[in-house]
């Protein structure tokens, strides 16, 4: 009988445990049976992943949600007597600031680096994607002939009150903006989002609502990720808005992820690294699913409404980058009186 990928990337990740408890806790000893404590921004769909989890593996789940930002802070905190064996984000930025913080161990694992690709994990290892969330152009079917088909195209003046975006505190923003400056340079960045302030917005600081928005008419064209639009047309088939794939000619369209890692200060690393490689592998289909993400492994079918919105090219190259460059986002947002 033939051995299939799935079942390589299972066999590998039970190879390689004991040595991933070493490079994860090396003066602690290991119970990969204890329970393990999650502390994640991505709450979506979550409890019914984690119960699967448990049911597949025994290894009982604690979880604890909040922003990515407050978690961060959480964890500072608490320092080595943090409950946590991982933390979660809902952004690339975070998880990657997370990791400049010290807070998250370097994870050796065979099946890790087979299911996810290199540009969806640290250099370092020690996070790792485990969907992808595309921040693109929707617009109003009824309404708009020829939408946008890059991100400069929302600053076209013909555009002039008939846009909606989310604020500039919104780490989607911040990413976004993170990512034009490492494939535009800061000037030409600059000057997007500018044009952007420039034709009078409406601040929305949800993507469900802007989506509703453009719907009824408040506004055409907006940025919003893929997922929020999945989740209305799965209840709407008929809902009119539809997906403008950016920069297809060029980068590709913006990606973010969902992501997690382990802490260096984890009670249970034996058990958080068997999460993580469960959520890569056996359980990579239903953690992006629970959400409408595309899955980070790129040999995972995402689900049917997401295939329904057709092929794309994503810029996976900047996902690394977005933690770095959030400060130079944040400061060029103000720049601009982006709100």
């Amino acid at each position: 009988m033939s051995t299939t990928p799935r079942t390589v990337r299972r066999a590998a990740a039970l190879l390689v445990v004991p040595v991933l408890l070493a490079a994860c806790a090396p003066d602690e000893p290991v119970d990969a049976g204890a329970t393990v404590t999650v502390y994640t921004g991505r709450h979506y769909g979550i409890e019914s992943v984690f119960a699967a989890f448990t049911a597949d593996t025994g290894i009982s789940v604690r979880f604890t949600t909040g922003s990515d930002p407050e978690l961060r802070e959480r964890l500072l905190a608490e320092g080595a007597n943090t409950p946590a064996d991982v933390v979660m984000t809902a952004d690339a930025a975070n998880i990657a600031l997370a990791a400049a913080a010290g807070l998250l161990a370097p994870v050796e694992s065979a099946a890790l680096r087979a299911a996810i690709p290199a540009d969806l994990r640290a250099a370092d290892d020690t996070w790792f994607a485990l969907s992808r969330r595309l921040r693109v152009v929707q617009y109003a079917t009824e309404r708009v002939a020829t939408p946008p088909s890059s991100y400069a195209g929302l600053g076209d003046p013909v555009w002039a009150g008939r846009l909606c975006l989310r604020p500039s505190t919104h780490p989607y923003t911040q990413s976004l903006v993170a990512a034009l400056i490492r494939n535009e340079g800061r000037d030409t960045a600059r000057a997007i989002v500018a044009s952007w302030v420039a034709n009078d917005p409406v601040y929305i600081n949800s993507d469900t609502d802007m989506l509703r928005a453009v719907a009824a008419g408040d506004c055409d064209v907006t940025l919003a990720n893929t997922y929020y639009l999945g989740r209305l047309r799965t209840e709407d088939p008929a809902f009119p808005v539809a997906i403008s794939w950016p920069e297809q000619d060029g980068v590709g369209a913006h990606v973010n992820v969902s992501a997690a890692g382990v802490l260096a200060a984890a009670p249970n690393p034996g058990g958080a690294v068997a999460l993580l490689e469960w959520l890569a592998t056996d359980g990579q289909a239903a953690f992006s699913a629970a959400n409408l993400e595309y899955p980070a492994d790129p040999d995972v079918a995402p689900a049917e409404v997401l295939i329904g919105f057709g092929a794309f090219t994503s810029d996976t190259a900047s996902v690394r980058e977005l933690g770095a460059l959030n400060g130079a986002a944040v400061d060029l947002l103000a720049e601009v009186g982006y709100e």
